[in-house]
């Protein structure tokens, strides 16, 4: 793998400071930054919903051991499975991204990554994938590759449909249904409830963070919902915001927890949705900055929720 060019001290829209721009060797820097490590909300977002479905299971069972490998596995497939996503979708947008000012100073448009060093490096990612996707059974491994359909196509849907952030949201909270049936060896209602509640949020949060990008889009002939709602957004976001929530809580009935279990995933939900409201409180589609912290403020959203519904499936 080779490098090209000077070596910027960080793409536009990493967060200052982060560990990638201080503490990673020089020389790796371009692949993490190419895999999104200096910009973490990803994989979070990509994580979180393995929570959620591992935390509904465990409600509808019983925690075992086993939890704690699908928690670590979870979190390593997370990790290098955004960062082999962000590398395809770099590799498939380098046109694209060089001609939005927030992303081309990222590892390709750059001229840091050449397109084949990418694709090996999408290629090793996805490798420490299988292997982690290998020890969770096999409901599970059916369902990792099969999750590979919606990855391939997302980065090509802004450019045939207004709606590209639910082929996000499908990609996204695939792991709600890997996690149950990583722990359960099968599917059921609720996982299914929950992944498409959150493809609701994804569409939410999404929304936030392609208003950052609206102007430039709208340029360059690229869709998005965020310019699909226009002037309409917050009445948008609050739409999807409420089916969440009513989505998120027929998911908590299907599996039925009772005691000190549904008051933690109740206490749960109700904290989530109490941040969804306060984003929408805070939204404005004119302020970039703004909109790029409350996309990040996710994290905090989704950690309620599955520190809840862990908490609720060990009680």
């Amino acid at each position: 793998m080779q490098t090209s060019g000077q070596i910027p001290e960080a793409v536009a829209d990493a967060p200052k400071d982060n560990w990638v721009d201080l503490y990673a060797p020089e020389a790796w820097r371009p692949w993490l930054r190419l895999s999104r490590a200096d910009r973490p909300i990803g994989t979070w977002l990509l994580l979180l919903p393995c929570f959620f479905g591992l935390g509904l299971a465990m409600m509808a069972t019983a925690p075992r051991w086993f939890d704690l490998w699908i928690v670590i596995a979870c979190t390593i497939g997370a990790f290098v499975m955004r960062g082999a996503g962000c590398t395809w979708n770099d590799i498939t947008d380098r046109h694209i991204d060089g001609s939005v000012a927030r992303t081309r100073s990222r590892p390709i448009p750059s001229g840091q990554v050449t397109v084949t060093g990418a694709v090996v490096w999408m290629i090793a990612q996805c490798l420490i994938g299988l292997v982690i996707l290998l020890t969770l059974g096999k409901a599970a491994i059916i369902l990792g590759v099969v999750s590979l359909v919606p990855v391939a196509v997302y980065p090509f849907a802004k450019r045939f449909t207004w709606w590209p952030q639910v082929f996000l949201g499908v990609a996204f909270n695939w792991g709600a249904l890997l996690a149950w049936a990583a722990h359960t060896g099968n599917l059921a209602p609720a996982p299914v409830i929950a992944w498409i509640a959150g493809i609701c949020w994804t569409v939410f949060y999404d929304t936030i963070y392609a208003h950052q990008d609206a102007e430039d889009d709208a340029l360059i002939g690229v869709k998005s919902t965020a310019l699909f709602f226009g002037e309409d957004s917050p009445r948008w976001l609050l739409g999807f915001a409420i089916a969440t929530v009513i989505l998120v809580a027929l998911a908590v009935l299907a599996v039925g927890p009772s005691g000190l279990s549904a008051v933690l995933a109740w206490l749960g939900l109700a904290g989530f949705a109490a941040h969804l409201g306060w984003q929408l409180l805070r939204f404005d589609q004119y302020d970039g900055a703004l909109c790029l912290k409350l996309f990040r403020s996710n994290r905090d959203a989704g950690l309620v929720l599955a520190v809840l519904f862990g908490l609720a499936g060990l009680a």
